[in-house]
C-alpha cells in the first residue's frame, strides 16, 4: 500500500486495513500528520494538535491488536474533534479568549464513545467564536481567500484536504451543512436528540446537534452507528433500538426514490449558478423529482428559530456576557442582547411552533423519500470576515430533521456547490440510503 496515500483512505477502508494487518494505526496516523505538516499552514484547521500524543494513542491501539483483543469499528482511525467538544486530555477553548487554557477533566459523551470504538482522537479543530458567527483562522481548502464556512470550519476543512477521514462538528443553525458545502465534503446533521451533547458547549438545547464530516456516505454511516444512542445526561436523547446505519445505507432502495425539490422561501437569495445547477439536477432526475411548495407554517420558521436560538444562547452564555462582554465580537454581543430582550411570551410561542411546523413538514414524507434543497445560497463567499449565510439550513435545524450535504457540484473557480438532502425525523439511515442512490444517479466530480 502506498504510504503517501494513506491519509486519503476512507474510515471504512482504514479500519479494515488495520484489522487485516495491512497497515498499522501508527502508520496511518503518521501519514495524516505528514499531510497536516504539508497543508496546515495554508488551511489552518487545527487549534490543538500534539503529534506525539496522537502517535502514542495509535501505538497503544496497535498493541491491543497484536495481543488479539477485541477491536472496535473505528480501531486505529484518527478523528478530528471540534473545539467545543470536551476532551479530558486536551484543551477545549470554545473559540474564545474567555475560555483560553480551559482543560476539562473528562471527555464529552461522543469522545468517550469514539475512544470505545477504537478511534484515535487526533486533536481539536477550529471553531468560530463560541460556535457562532465570528470566524476563526481556518481558510477554505479550495481557495484561501474564501470562507470555509462555520462554525465547524476546522472539521470540514481537515476532512476535505485529507488530514483525517472523519471529524465531529455541531449545528445550531447551519454549522455542519454550510461548511461541508463550502469545503466539498459530506456533512451529516442527524435528527435532534439522536447523538448525546453531554460535555459539549451548550448554546441552545432546543436546536443544538452533533454532526459528522467525512469523504464518503459509508463513513458517515459508520461514524453515526457508533455515536447514536441514549444518554441519560442529555435530556433530549431517548432509549431506542439501535439503528443499523451501515447496513441500511448500503442497501438498494426497494424502489427508486421520489425526491421533493424545495426552493424554500429564500430562493431569491440563491445565486444564478445555484439555480442553474439545480435545474440541471432536477432535469437529470426526470420523473423521480417534483417541485414542492412548503406549507405556510414553514415560512416564518426563520424568525421563530432566531428567537429560540438567541433567547437560549443568552441564558446559556450569561457568564460570558456579564463578565467578558467587552471581549466578545460585535455580532455575538448583538445576538445575546437581542436574546435577553425577548419576552417570555415571545420565546414560548416560538418554541411551541417547532412541533407544529415539524408536523406539517412530516406530511411531505408520505409522498417523498427525501427533500432536495440548496445547502447554501452558492459557493463559499470571498473574504474571511463572514462565514456565509446559514439560512438554507434554518428550517431543517429548527424542526430537528436529519440533513446531509452532498458534494456533487462545482461552481465558479472550481469551488464546491452544496446540495442538501433532508429526511423525516428518525429517518436518518434511510436518508443515507437515498443519498447513496442520488450520488449514483447524479454522479460526482469530486477530486
Amino acid at each position: 500500500m502506498d504510504v503517501s496515500q494513506l491519509s486519503w483512505l476512507s474510515a471504512n477502508d482504514a479500519a479494515r486495513a488495520i484489522r487485516d494487518g495491512a497497515i498499522s494505526s501508527e502508520e496511518l496516523v503518521e501519514a495524516c500528520l505528514a499531510r497536516i505538516r504539508e497543508v496546515e499552514e495554508a488551511v489552518q484547521a487545527w487549534t490543538f494538535l500534539d503529534p506525539e500524543h496522537a502517535l502514542k494513542q495509535a501505538r497503544a491501539l496497535d498493541l491491543q491488536r497484536s495481543e488479539g483483543r477485541a477491536l472496535g469499528a473505528l480501531h486505529g482511525v484518527p478523528v478530528g474533534i471540534k473545539d467545543i467538544i470536551d476532551t479530558g486530555d486536551m484543551p477545549t477553548e470554545d473559540g474564545t479568549v474567555l475560555h483560553a487554557g480551559r482543560t476539562p477533566d473528562r471527555d464529552a459523551a461522543v469522545v468517550a464513545t469514539l475512544r470505545a470504538a477504537g478511534a484515535v482522537i487526533m486533536g481539536k479543530t477550529v471553531t468560530t467564536e463560541l460556535a457562532t458567527y465570528a470566524p476563526g483562522k481556518t481558510r477554505n481548502p479550495y481557495n484561501p481567500g474564501h470562507t470555509p464556512g462555520g462554525s465547524s470550519s476546522g472539521s470540514a476543512a481537515a476532512v476535505a484536504v485529507g488530514m483525517v477521514p472523519l471529524a465531529l462538528g455541531s449545528q445550531t443553525n447551519g454549522s455542519v451543512i454550510r461548511p461541508a458545502a463550502y469545503c466539498g465534503v459530506f456533512g451529516f446533521k442527524p435528527t435532534h436528540g439522536l447523538i448525546s451533547r453531554h460535555g459539549v458547549l451548550k448554546l441552545s438545547r432546543s436546536l443544538d446537534h452533533i454532526g459528522v464530516f467525512a469523504r464518503t456516505i459509508e463513513d458517515i454511516a459508520l461514524a453515526s452507528e457508533q455515536l447514536v444512542g441514549y444518554d441519560e445526561r442529555d435530556p433530549d436523547t431517548r432509549p431506542r433500538a439501535r439503528t443499523p446505519f451501515v447496513a441500511v445505507a448500503a442497501e438498494e432502495p426497494p424502489m427508486p426514490p421520489t425526491i421533493g425539490f424545495v426552493k424554500t422561501p429564500l430562493w431569491e437569495r440563491a445565486t444564478e449558478e445555484t439555480r442553474e445547477a439545480f435545474a440541471e439536477v432536477t432535469e437529470h432526475l426526470g420523473d423521480r423529482v417534483e417541485e414542492v411548495v412548503l406549507p405556510e407554517s414553514a415560512l416564518r420558521a426563520l424568525e421563530w428559530h432566531r428567537i429560540v436560538m438567541e433567547a437560549e444562547m443568552a441564558a446559556n452564555l450569561t457568564a460570558e456576557y456579564e463578565k467578558g462582554r467587552d471581549r466578545l465580537s460585535e455580532s455575538l454581543r448583538a445576538q445575546l442582547e437581542r436574546g435577553r430582550g425577548y419576552s417570555a411570551l415571545e420565546y414560548q410561542a416560538a418554541l411551541a411552533r417547532i412541533p407544529q411546523v415539524t408536523e406539517g413538514l412530516q406530511e411531505l414524507f408520505d409522498r417523498y423519500d427525501a427533500l432536495l434543497t440548496p445547502s447554501a445560497a452558492g459557493t463559499a463567499p470571498q473574504g474571511l470576515s463572514s462565514t456565509g449565510d446559514p439560512a438554507f439550513c434554518t428550517i431543517w435545524t429548527y424542526c430537528g430533521m436529519p440533513a446531509l450535504n452532498l458534494p456533487l457540484m462545482r461552481g465558479a473557480g472550481g469551488l464546491p456547490l452544496g446540495m442538501q438532502l433532508v429526511g423525516p425525523r428518525h429517518g436518518d439511515a434511510r436518508l443515507l440510503r437515498t443519498a447513496r442512490w442520488l450520488v449514483n444517479s447524479v454522479g460526482s466530480d469530486r477530486p
